[in-house]
């Protein structure tokens, strides 16, 4: 029986129920269907309404629902799988559908790459940017720590929330059994800043951390210890944090509470001393304050209250909640591409901005005269500069401040011309005064680093507008396998 005939765009209300054939990757891990359009030599459509849906696959065809209706496009939520698509695969974790970290298991891990890339190179391209004799490499696939490959259990720190608002899942539900939904620790559900599932396994860490889960899950319910309620602001457990190291033994074990209790901090030591030994540093964070985060004032129970890693050559200390990449492996991945696009020679001056902890800069600086990095977050600043005194790293400086205020022909008097200029910003890109400071400065060579290719795009478009660049390559970088997320570097060289 033949599926029947979509309907005309203008048919497409809020609530509607629609048979839908999804055609390709779309923006943030959704994937769009076309209504009449054209449809192209490859199959896919070409103009017409768009209809963007969460959770399908290209490929599928689906009954869903229309949630929101715009003049010119629709999104439509999944009813029912009427036929799969052959991208799709079984997801690992049992959680999945009620889960938020991994919204993308259900998608073949070479199609998970092609749509980053697509994702990558796409804005670019919808940013009128040519690419012409640009090279655009395909996505770096995920590697595990011991670099057998694959794409779980790659993350170094996370953070499992307390709840005494226990959401259920589907499963959980038609079970029949009784669940105390007065206690959770585990993930928040998408959207909902109170609502945590209570994750008895996890596939985004490592075994071990979901173990150190389900035994502090046991121990709060054993002393009777409350959880954080997100409405009504009370209870004592916040949130646990946890850091493993890739490449050294350390763990890290944070947990947050809403005040600050001596007594029962030293049973919590005491219980993760002779059940999980391997944990080298506890750290007690206290945050009286009503939002859910991890940032407090850390006072150390035991060990030194710093973990270490290395990327690269160079091992760095990592305290509670300082920025660290987190994925190491695929940082190490990350930092080489940089590196390479930057064709670095002994005789160059590199500015690293947005630096962080400084790690693009000392990854970069035995290949030249100097590293600077400019970094807004004092306290980033200070881990830079201790790092670089650890590792021996002599000519890399790092200056604390505001972009706007810093990047200005002052430093470049201080500290002379960049030859190359790295660029790591926030989500939210470059502000365009700042894009107007680099024109004007005019590197000879640009390394930009995203973590947001839409935002990335705006601002190489703004750049090449205003000064003579060329794009000379992109690769897509995949950090966060089974999400839409990627990292882009895109290499540019002064014509």
């Amino acid at each position: 029986m033949s599926a029947p005939a979509p309907p005309a765009p203008s048919a497409l209300k809020r609530g509607r129920e629609v048979e839908l054939t999804l055609e390709q990757f779309a923006d943030r891990g959704k994937s769009l269907a076309r209504l009449g359009g054209e449809t192209g030599p490859d199959g896919t459509g070409r103009g017409g309404f768009v209809v963007f849906v969460a959770g399908a696959v290209p490929g599928d065809r689906v009954r869903a629902r229309v949630i929101k209706r715009k003049k010119s496009f629709a999104e439509a939520r999944v009813l029912e799988l009427l036929e799969p698509s052959p991208l799709r695969t079984e997801p690992r974790c049992e959680y999945f559908d009620a889960c938020g970290g991994c919204k993308w298991q259900h998608v073949e891990y070479p199609a998970q790459l092609q749509m980053k890339g697509e994702a990558a190179v796409g804005a670019l391209r919808h940013a009128g940017i040519d690419l012409g004799a640009a090279e655009l490499r395909p996505a770096l696939g995920a590697e595990l720590r011991d670099g057998s490959g694959g794409t779980y259990f790659y993350r170094n720190k996370m953070e499992f929330s307390f709840s005494a608002q226990r959401w259920l899942t589907d499963w959980e539900v038609a079970s029949g059994e009784t669940f105390d939904t007065r206690f959770a620790l585990g993930l928040h559900v998408p959207g909902r800043f109170d609502k945590v599932l209570d994750l008895k396994a996890c596939y985004l860490q490592s075994e071990w951390s979901a173990a150190l889960v389900n035994g502090v899950r046991a121990f709060a319910h054993e002393h009777g210890w409350k959880p954080w309620h997100a409405r009504e602001h009370t209870g004592f457990l916040r949130i646990l944090g946890l850091r493993t190291p890739a490449h050294t033994a350390d763990r890290m074990v944070n947990l947050v509470t809403s005040r600050r209790d001596e007594e029962r901090m030293a049973a919590f030591a005491a219980f993760l001393q002779a059940e999980f030994p391997e944990v080298t540093t506890l750290v007690n964070t206290v945050n009286e304050g009503v939002a859910q985060t991890s940032y407090g004032e850390a006072h150390v129970v035991f060990g030194p209250g710093t973990v270490r890693d290395k990327i690269g050559d160079y091992t760095y200390e990592i305290a509670s909640n300082a920025f660290f990449q987190t994925n190491t492996v695929m940082a190490e991945r990350l930092y080489a591409v940089a590196r390479e696009f930057a064709h670095l020679k002994p005789t160059d001056t590199v500015y690293d901005l947005y630096c962080g902890a400084g790690t693009i800069s000392l990854s970069l600086a035995d290949a030249v005269e100097k590293v600077v990095g400019v970094e807004l977050v004092e306290e980033a600043v200070e881990n830079a500069r201790t790092s670089a005194a650890a590792n021996g790293v002599t000519n890399a400086t790092f200056v604390a401040g505001d972009m706007l205020e810093l990047f200005k022909p002052d430093l470049v008097e201080a500290h002379g011309r960049p030859d190359v200029l790295v660029l790591d910003p926030p989500r939210a890109g470059l502000h365009p005064k700042v894009v107007g400071q680099i024109a004007h400065l005019r590197p000879e060579r640009i390394v930009y680093v995203s973590c947001n290719p839409t935002s990335q795009a705006r601002d190489l478009h703004y750049l090449l507008e205003a000064a003579a660049y060329t794009v000379e390559a992109v690769q897509p970088v995949d950090m966060f396998p089974h999400t839409h997320h990627v990292e882009s570097v895109v290499g540019l060289r002064l014509a």
